[in-house]
């Protein structure tokens, strides 16, 4: 089964992908998240730290656990969503859609004509997909945008009509930005708190996807009790750190640590 296939089973049978953010390069850091058991690994290269060469290898790391592997691209272009799809990504995560056209964009960048403008090379993707055709590598490869900007909000319905969009994605910090509010996660500020609803209603309305960052695994359970399917509870970068944090603490006597918000 390919890998994209995994996750729409899941949501298919109404259950939420369960997965971990990887902001730091190296393919034995990416393999270690896999190994718990979740359902995906987002290799995120627009705010990681993470170049074209090592997301191919971490792409390989997290395959090889039989986990699916996404990325964030840094920009909403179509060659470097192509270039990333070619790679072996099972889907894309999209930053800052703000209306229709721009995710119009976002999905024709992952299709093959006559539905979309992808060039034909898929090197790696072939092995991931278990297929040279056009109509599988192309339909079985995920796309989602990100809402974080009061524009997205503004035009949500549009942008989650969208034809061929398997679903939105929310950056919480972005999106607070996008509100005048201070750029963090698991936000409570009414205003934000409407925004997130918005775009929850306005996926189920059009029969697509809704994803969420969460900033540990309390918050992921809440969301996924809402009816978010696509939940990014951890980031290695934040999980690293605070581990540090909290050892430390113990070690010099003074206790555990306060929880840190995975930002």
């Amino acid at each position: 089964m390919i890998g994209s296939s995994r996750l729409r089973e899941k949501w298919q049978a109404g259950e939420a992908a369960l997965g971990a953010w990887a902001a730091l390069p190296g393919a034995f850091g990416a393999e270690l998240m896999c190994a718990a058991g979740i359902d995906y690994v987002c290799v995120d290269q627009q705010h990681g730290l993470i170049d074209y060469s090592d997301m191919v290898e971490m792409l390989r790391a997290i395959e090889g656990r039989g986990t699916v592997a996404l990325t964030r691209v840094p920009a909403n272009e179509a060659w470097l969503i192509a270039k990333s799809l070619d790679a072996g990504a099972s889907g894309v995560i999209v930053p800052m859609v703000g209306n229709r056209a721009e995710a119009e964009t976002a999905v024709r960048a992952c299709r093959y004509p006559p539905h979309g403008i992808r060039s034909y090379g898929p090197v790696r993707s072939t092995l991931v997909m278990n297929s040279r055709e056009t109509s599988v590598l192309g339909s079985g490869t995920l796309c989602f945008v990100m809402v974080e900007t009061r524009e997205g909000l503004e035009k949500i319905e549009e942008i989650a009509s969208t034809p061929g969009l398997d679903g939105i994605y929310i950056g919480p910090a972005d999106l607070a930005l996008g509100l005048g509010l201070p750029p963090d996660l698991d936000k409570n500020e009414p205003e934000h708190v409407a925004a997130v609803a918005a775009i929850l209603a306005s996926c189920r309305k059009h029969g697509i996807v809704p994803g969420i960052q969460c900033g540990n695994g309390s918050a992921a359970l809440r969301c996924v009790e809402q009816g978010f399917g696509l939940v990014t509870f951890t980031k290695d970068s934040a999980i690293l750190q605070a581990g540090v944090e909290r050892e430390l603490s113990q070690a010099r006597g003074k206790g555990a640590a306060a929880p840190r918000g995975y930002t």
